[in-house]
């Protein structure tokens, strides 16, 4: 079984270095501490390496451990949690070169790049799926690694509000409830609270919104520019492709945004509510995700990479 395996290599490991995915969301973030806190149980001292951290998510326990590099060149175990893709895997290097690999994830485009791959695209959150798991290991779920736990699955289920919100869901809710861990105060801190440059930024993003379609689509951006003008700090461009996703009428929201090394590249993020598929749009360019909610990297000025989605967009509107 699995689990059964997985368990058999973290208590075979001596050296672990635990990875996630690029731009590291409230589930990338809280799944990787809570593995970490998770192995500390079991006697492990792992490495979380995390380049860029949200200051949004300073609140977590063992946020002052993680680490932007390591000097461990190579690994017994290196575990990827919530990322589907090898590219998009922050120290690929370190997952490359480990002895043994393991990934952990939720979304149905992930290429199993692991010696053991434990993947449920039902799953709401891979902060979720970590549930069962640390069930099945016996290893308690207190204050500290429920924090973790929940912080990933109100992120990921924008506050309960999405379609793949389970039963179970609520159930895991109300047992971390049960253990003080404070459901309205992550919500606010993780969904709520907005830093002064990612509203300038949503203003930008609001001036600029197209509707496209008959108003089934909504097109925006941001450039380097505008970060650089508002002074923008890691993760202050979250959540303003939820913006156009949120309007009546609205089937597709698309936000892109200026990468950073590349003036002539744009991080794509697209949204739907009801049909449209947008992981299977974003695997046209080389990304992916979630039906509803997924991501790429498309090259070009922003009318011509704006003009290659809608080009893919509008075959399989209705």
């Amino acid at each position: 079984m699995t689990l059964d395996n997985i368990i058999e290599e973290i208590r075979k490991a001596e050296k672990i270095v635990i990875l996630t995915h690029e731009t590291p969301d409230g589930d990338a973030i809280g799944s990787t501490l809570a593995m970490k806190l998770a192995l500390k149980q079991l006697g492990k001292n792992a490495d979380v390496i995390i380049k860029e951290f949200p200051k949004v998510f300073d609140f977590l326990p063992e946020r002052e451990e993680v680490k932007q590099q390591s000097d461990i060149e190579k690994y017994d175990l290196a575990i990827s949690l919530d990322c589907a893709d090898f590219k998009r895997l922050v120290g690929n290097e370190y997952f490359e070169k480990a002895k043994q690999t393991i990934v952990i994830d939720h979304h149905g485009s992930n290429q199993m790049y692991g010696d053991i791959n434990f993947v449920n695209p039902v799953s709401p959150a891979c902060c979720q799926i970590l549930i069962g798991m640390f069930q099945y290991f016996n290893i308690e779920i207190d204050k500290e690694l429920g924090t973790c736990i929940l912080t990933g699955i109100i992120t990921d289920t924008g506050g309960f509000r999405y379609s793949k919100v389970t039963a179970e869901t609520f159930e895991f809710t109300a047992d971390l409830l049960q253990k003080g861990v404070n459901v309205s105060d992550i919500y606010k801190r993780v969904l709520d609270t907005k830093t002064k440059a990612n509203f300038e930024l949503m203003r930008r993003t609001l001036d600029r919104m197209e509707f496209l379609e008959d108003g089934k689509i909504t097109f925006t951006y941001i450039t380097n520019k505008d970060l650089e003008d508002v002074n923008a700090g890691i993760g202050d461009h979250e959540g303003l492709v939820e913006i156009g996703r949120d309007i009546e009428g609205v089937e597709v929201s698309v936000f892109i945004r200026q990468r950073e090394d590349n003036e002539n590249a744009y991080k794509v993020s697209m949204r739907s509510n009801d049909y449209v598929n947008v992981s299977d749009v974003c695997l046209m360019f080389g990304g992916g995700g979630h039906e509803r909610a997924a991501g790429a990297l498309i090259q070009g000025s922003i009318e011509q990479v704006k003009q290659k989605i809608m080009n893919e967009l509008k075959k399989i509107l209705k």
